[in-house]
């Protein structure tokens, strides 16, 4: 994947998506003094079987705050959506397209908007495939002076969107040397992977799926992306 840029957003529907994989890549970006800013779509307020909404919204974005800040991360956005019921539409497009004006990012990371993870795999989340895809849409959005007028200046900062996680990647990041703080992230989630319910090594997990990577890139550890080119 490319690397001659220098501000990036990461957009993602929850808390916790980001450190299955991509923080591993955020923690290699932020050590060669890029910037990198976490955008979430919800707080994640309705991620943990029988606890209360109001209460598992400030812990979880306790959680993400700091797990950004182990890889690197002190900007950390929330926009407030309602966590399970996220809608691709107008109002996301422009919440996001506001933020991208703001944040003037050259590149801009989200997750796999397909409608099942692999060919045969369970159903993704519907808030990963509405704010997947709102991604790449308000990218082009924040370009359009005549789109969202109301939402600040259009940019025409974004020249890619990478999307992880996705089965058919064209790109990869080796993050063979920072993987480490990639775990450390992922384990930072404690409420959330206390209330799964089942047993989950968030090391055994990044190693195996970071390795899986790797054997195709030729490197011991990495993650891949595929390119979205936006200008």
């Amino acid at each position: 994947m490319p690397e001659d840029w220098q501000r990036a957003v990461a957009v993602v529907a929850h808390p916790d998506d980001l450190e299955y994989g991509v923080a591993s890549a955020v923690a290699r970006w932020t050590g060669q003094g890029k910037q990198v800013s976490y955008l979430l779509a919800t707080r994640g307020e309705a991620g943990i079987a029988g606890r209360l909404p109001a209460e598992v919204g400030p812990l979880r974005e306790d959680e993400e705050r700091r797990s950004a800040a182990a890889v690197g991360v002190t900007e950390v956005i929330f926009l407030d959506h309602a966590d399970g019921v996220v809608e691709y539409g107008i109002p996301l497009r422009r919440d996001l397209a506001a933020a991208f004006r703001r944040l003037r990012p050259e590149v801009v990371i989200t997750m796999s908007f397909a409608l099942t993870w692999g060919e045969d795999g369970p159903v993704n989340h519907a808030d990963h495939r509405a704010v997947g895809l709102a991604v790449l849409d308000a990218c082009r959005d924040a370009a359009n002076e005549w789109v969202f007028p109301d939402a600040g200046p259009a940019i025409s900062t974004i020249r890619d969107a990478f999307v992880a996680t996705g089965a058919d990647p064209t790109h990869f990041v080796d993050v063979t040397g920072t993987i480490e703080a990639g775990i450390a992230s992922l384990k930072l989630h404690k409420a959330y992977l206390d209330g799964l319910g089942r047993a989950f090594d968030p090391d055994e997990f990044l190693r195996n799926l970071a390795g899986y990577v790797g054997l195709g890139a030729g490197v011991e550890y990495a993650v891949g992306f595929r390119r979205y080119p936006m200008s």
